[in-house]
Order: structure tokens, then C-alpha cells, then sequence
């Protein structure tokens, strides 16, 4: 009887002891969490459709399925700030955000002020330009003259500039507007990728300027850079980066 209430005992104690560990192991656990941030702050400008915009008083899009799916990945939940599209930078280098979202190009720039994820997808929408033009990127476009062809993609991304005081100029044709542009009526064209491409085959003097999107990161925070980039390949490799992308543009 005195060896089974001391096994017993033991018993106990060995099971108050896992107990107490255990719960030493969840709080540990749960203070890590807290420590890494539970939550993955996205900031974005809910102005850029399909990429990430207002559906009713949801915010959606590309980016949006993207940076959840990446947030999922590494354990966390997200959280989106929506603000304008010229904080979207400040925000990041503030450590306010964690990572800026929303059709962010990346350019030489904004690699001065902060860290890029890789890249996730090309625009299907381009700015053609004439060799040495000071359109650099779509910020250059404000207040400029921009060619697109009526009712396009190009036409409905262009008209957003207009608000800042661009003026858009719309052509029956592609071509039509590339001649624009090659006459310096207007100071750039906007439209879809491929048939950019043979524009500028066939046109001298011309170019298409890179518009890679990636994700932004406050400068040296080299862990959620590769966190970020590791959550992406997988993303790609499973197939459902792509498969979010075909959701929100046809894949024609």
C-alpha cells in the first residue's frame, strides 16, 4: 500500500510537473507570438483594381489574397491599413506596417528607403515611352499626356490620372496612339503587354519601361524579407499564386 501511494504520488507529481511545463512551453509560445507580432500590418491604397480595392466595406483584390496567404504561412493573421498611396512608403520605414501592398513598382528609388520582396507578377497593363523620356514609372505620369486605346484596360487606368491632372488622350487604335507618341503629341501610352511589345519592335525610338510589383519591407529587416520571399516561392510552386492572379485577370 506504501509503494502504490508513492507510485501514485510520483504519478502526481510527475503529472503536475508535465502540466506545469506545458504550460510554461504555451506561454513561452504565446509570448514569441506576441513578440514576432501576431498580426502581419499591410499597408495599401485600395484604389488599384484587381490588385486591391473597395468591394462593399471589404477591401479585396490580388494583393490582398496574396499577403493573407502569405500571413497564413508564417502563423500569423493580417491586418490592412488603407491609406494614400504616398504613405504607403512612410508607413513601412515608420515600422507602422509591416509590409506595403498594392501594385507597388519597384524601382531603383524606392530601394533607397526600403527592402523589396521578389518579385510576384509583371503589369499586364504597360507604359510605352520615348527613349530619354523623364517617365520613369506610372508616379511620372501625373500631369503628363498619356495616348490609350478607347475602352481598353489602358483607357480605365489612365482615366485615374486625370484626377491628377493628366490629360488622356483616346484612340481608336494602339498604333494610332503609338504614332501620338512618336510625334510627341503626347508624352506616353498606356496598354496591355503584348501588343506593347510588337509596337515597339516595329517603332524605333520607343521602349517599354519594366513594371515588376513586389512587396515592401522597412530597410534591413532582412527575417520578414526572407520569411516573405520563402511563403511566396511556395506559393508559386503550389500554384495557388497564380491561381489567385487568374481569379481576379482572365488569362487570355
Amino acid at each position: 500500500k506504501t509503494e502504490t501511494t508513492a507510485a501514485a504520488t510520483e504519478a502526481a507529481t510527475t503529472a503536475a510537473e508535465a502540466a506545469a511545463t506545458e504550460t510554461t512551453e504555451a506561454a513561452s509560445s504565446e509570448a514569441e507570438t506576441e513578440a514576432a507580432g501576431g498580426t502581419l500590418v499591410m499597408v495599401t491604397n485600395a484604389e488599384f483594381p484587381p490588385y486591391v480595392y473597395h468591394d462593399g466595406g471589404e477591401i479585396v483584390g490580388i494583393d490582398v489574397e496574396i499577403c493573407d496567404a502569405i500571413a497564413a504561412k508564417l502563423g500569423k493573421t493580417m491586418e490592412i491599413e488603407d491609406v494614400a498611396f504616398d504613405s504607403l512608403i512612410p508607413e513601412v520605414v515608420s515600422g507602422k506596417a509591416d509590409i506595403g501592398a498594392g501594385g507597388i513598382t519597384v524601382t531603383e528609388d524606392r530601394k533607397k528607403n526600403v527592402d523589396f520582396s521578389d518579385v510576384y507578377t509583371t503589369a499586364s497593363q504597360v507604359i510605352i515611352v520615348k527613349d530619354g523620356s523623364d517617365i520613369a514609372g506610372p508616379d511620372d505620369l501625373k500631369g503628363k499626356a498619356i495616348g490609350v486605346q478607347l475602352g481598353t484596360t489602358g483607357d480605365l487606368y489612365a482615366s485615374d490620372y486625370e484626377k491628377d491632372g493628366s490629360t488622356v488622350e483616346r484612340y481608336g487604335k494602339g498604333f494610332e496612339a503609338v504614332q501620338a507618341l512618336l510625334q510627341g503629341k503626347i508624352d506616353a501610352v498606356v496598354i496591355d503587354e503584348e501588343p506593347a511589345k510588337v509596337f515597339v519592335t516595329e517603332n524605333e525610338g520607343i521602349s517599354i519601361l519594366d513594371e515588376d510589383y513586389a512587396y515592401v519591407v522597412k530597410k534591413g529587416n532582412t527575417e520578414l524579407v526572407d520569411q516573405v520571399n520563402k511563403a511566396l516561392n511556395e506559393l508559386k510552386e503550389s500554384g495557388e499564386l497564380q491561381s489567385i492572379i487568374d481569379k481576379y485577370i482572365s488569362a487570355e
